[in-house]
């Protein structure tokens, strides 16, 4: 059984195959190889059988054999030879799993350093100074991901380490994780790939970067990221060193600029679509690392699609367009075109998410998806909102609030979700069955505009003061003209490149955790108390919440139903009225068990972490540009870097301050496994886990757990809200 291909081997098989067999980030480094004979390090790819085999019983038999075997070849192909104390060849060795999983798993660089090959490699550059920078990185990564203390000196155990650590890497906690939410199979395995190093870090004619096709953020069609000189590819991606645009290779190395102008151009029409690249450049030689279909917002997400299947000569078809952006266009996003005479704004508030909504007043989140259902847009307008409204924010146009700050759930929310938002708009008073603004007093249905760039917020429709974006319109007119149906309004996912077509989940909300082995069984007690502070859950969001399956959390509910004490709303569970009490009920007990002044003392020692949660979850959403707020697009990778590191210092302080609480009331073990792995998540290089409501994030998460603080010290949110702690 063959366990090890070439990186230039053609497969003759369709590509998911090909993927299936070595792993994506393999199979895209074969296609630019053969197919479209980029430049391409030499490489060789241990097979995902190979990392099931071993996952199952140990290293495969003839594999040690097979690895030696290829790598003699690439010893050829370079002229370097593995291990050699006179000019070392050195490998990186990384992971690739069939199913893209974004820095789920692990990767090392530099391989066959020790202190005889450091001193032939800085022989062979005449630069000790890279040769001992090579060193240390290598030492550094090489003791993180295989966890040990000492570095092999031989490169042979070195080699064999790490891609034991990287088959071990497929079963690592975010990893699991990654793909319980993101529906992969466990079964799939991940290749190994073994290549020959390129270096950007060899003085000031090297570097590195990332680059996409096009400007991920507004769709425009220009090369768009992130270079470093004479640096490797962590400094880039690690948000910890100033990075420069992509633009200064123009006259920098114009020559190299040229160069990969052409090869973008190449991939983009490989693949008809936006395409993500890592790059190393080499004392002035250009090399291509790796390509996959980049992400993108949704407004640029429609823009590309209409680019490219106007454009006469690319590969995508107008029907092919429609599909990918379906979701997009379900809900589709306004601009403003002009004001119109239509007075002066009834109220201003902040600014919390961009963008223009216009629609009938909604009071409650059942009231804005009934609206939406019969075909309405709706404006949301609360007071404040909580876990209990997010089905409803879900399914409107947009969200006005009367209280809140840039950081308030409301806004966070919008912002994670892409809909127009404006909060803290204090001349808007909600009563229960119409809205006071200044003098105006409006019913459910009367129709408002709010624009979340502005914070201003107007009566009816604004005249000519937005429209769907003229992107989404044209493609709107090609679905029709297709005969494609595009489905019922949603919130567009923040797109890939195969943008994602599911509807949003309440706060919190993803596919379950695995359930650990030691835990209680549960009962429906468990799913009333999640019900009582998320407010509603799908069976999924339930089993996320308890760490159970989804089958075991859908059969709870359904236990609920029978027993009266819940029912299906909008998609998702909620409580009846007898539910209801009986959620008070058990978290009184709860609360009593606990007793009372520690669940108070624990939810005012929360206070002060609440604070630089919120100013960490805004900072993520929203930065300042020259003394303005704006959305972040996170093109800046310093800044989000240092975001995260905030994130991080957070959570080293909530690990230490939980452990009492849960000595006191053990299910609160749940919010610190649940933190853990959205943090990781997010430390892993996937941001939705900081903020998103899409997923289980850090923030979700956290609001449930200031939720359930609240209700065990006896308190509601509305006063907690007023006096200025929620």
């Amino acid at each position: 059984m063959t366990l090890i291909y070439d990186f230039d081997h053609r497969h003759d098989l369709p590509l998911p195959e090909v993927k299936a067999l070595i792993g994506s980030k393999a199979a895209n480094i074969a296609t630019m190889a053969t197919e479209l004979r980029l430049p391409v390090p030499p490489a060789f790819t241990i097979s995902t059988a190979a990392c099931i085999a071993y996952l199952a019983a140990g290293w495969p038999a003839g594999l040690e054999d097979e690895v030696r075997h290829h790598l003699v070849r690439m010893e050829g192909l370079v002229g370097r030879r593995f291990g050699d104390p006179a000019d070392p060849l050195l490998v990186s060795v990384r992971s690739g799993a069939p199913v893209s999983m974004p820095g789920m798993m692990d990767t090392i660089l530099n391989l066959g350093l020790n202190d005889a090959t450091e001193a032939g490699l800085a022989e062979a550059s005449g630069d000790p100074a890279f040769a001992a920078d090579c060193h240390a990185r290598f030492r550094k990564i090489y003791c993180d991901v295989v966890g040990v203390e000492t570095v092999p000196d031989d490169p042979w155990a070195q080699l064999r380490g790490a891609v034991e650590a990287v088959f071990r890497s497929w079963n690592s906690d975010r990893a699991r994780t990654y793909r319980a939410r993101e529906g992969i199979s466990d079964t799939l395995g991940t290749g190994v790939t073994v290549q020959a190093m390129v270096f950007g870090n060899r003085g000031d004619d090297s570097g590195t970067g990332v680059l996409f096709t096009r400007n991920p953020a507004t769709g425009e069609n220009v090369l768009y990221g992130d270079l470093m000189f004479n640096a490797q590819g962590e400094d880039v991606v690690a948000g910890t060193h100033a990075t420069e645009p992509i633009s200064c290779l123009d006259s920098r190395m114009p020559e190299v600029a040229t160069e990969l102008r052409r090869y973008a151009a190449t991939l983009e029409r490989h693949y008809a679509d936006c395409c993500d690249i890592e790059f190393t450049i080499e004392q002035g030689r250009l090399w291509l690392l790796q390509v996959r279909v980049g992400k993108r917002s949704p407004q640029a997400a429609l823009r590309i699609a209409l680019e490219m299947a106007e454009a006469p000569d690319f590969p995508l078809s107008r029907a092919d367009a429609v599909r990918r952006v379906a979701p997009i266009l379900a809900n589709p996003p306004l601009v403003v075109t002009e004001r119109g005479d239509v007075g002066p704004a009834l109220a201003t508030g902040l600014a919390a998410s961009p963008g223009i909504a216009c629609g009938e007043i909604a009071l409650t989140p059942d009231a804005a998806v009934e609206a939406a259902e019969a075909g309405r847009r709706v404006v949301l307008v609360r007071t404040e909102t909580s876990p209990d409204d997010v089905h409803g924010m879900a399914r409107s146009a947009g969200i006005l609030t009367s209280t809140g700050g840039l950081a308030c759930h409301a806004a966070v929310v919008a912002r994670g979700w892409g809909i127009p938002a404006v909060v803290g708009a204090t001349a808007v008073r909600v009563g229960d069955v119409a809205v006071t603004i200044g003098e105006r007093i409006l019913a459910p249905g009367d129709v408002i505009t709010i624009d979340g760039a502005t914070g201003e917020v107007f009566a009816g429709v604004a005249a000519g003061a937005a429209e769907v974006a003229p992107e989404a319109a044209t493609l709107l007119g090609w679905a029709r003209q297709l005969g494609i149906e595009i489905g019922p309004p949603e919130v567009a996912a923040g797109a890939t490149g195969e943008t994602e077509g599911t509807a949003p989940a309440p706060t919190g909300e993803a596919a379950p955790a695995p359930a650990q082995p030691a835990a209680p069984a549960l009962t429906p007690d468990d799913a009333v108390r999640v019900l009582a502070i998320k407010g509603y859950a799908t069976a999924e969001g339930m089993a996320t919440a308890l760490g159970c399956p989804g089958d075991e959390a859908a059969e709870l509910l359904a236990r609920l139903v029978a027993d009266g004490l819940a029912e299906m709303a909008a998609g998702s569970y909620r409580l009846t009225p007898d539910g209801k009490l009986v959620g008070r009920e058990r978290i009184a007990c709860d609360s009593e068990a606990w007793g009372l002044a520690r669940a108070e003392a624990a939810l005012d020692s929360f206070l002060e972490l609440d604070g630089r949660m919120k100013d960490i979850a805004t900072a993520w959403q929203m930065r300042e540009v020259n003394g303005e707020q704006t959305f972040n697009d996170h093109s800046d990778a310093a800044y989000d870097g240092d975001v995260l590191a905030r994130l991080d210092a957070l959570h080293a302080e909530v690990s230490a301050w939980l452990p009492p609480l849960v000595a006191g009331l053990p299910r609160l073990a749940a919010y610190r496994d649940r933190l853990e792995r959205a943090a990781a998540a997010a430390r892993a290089g996937d941001a939705r886990y900081l903020a998103s409501p899409r997923v289980d994030s850090y923030h979700s998460i956290w609001f449930e757990l200031h939720q359930d603080l609240i209700l065990l010290a006896g308190r509601k949110r509305a006063d907690e809200v007023a006096a200025g702690r929620a």
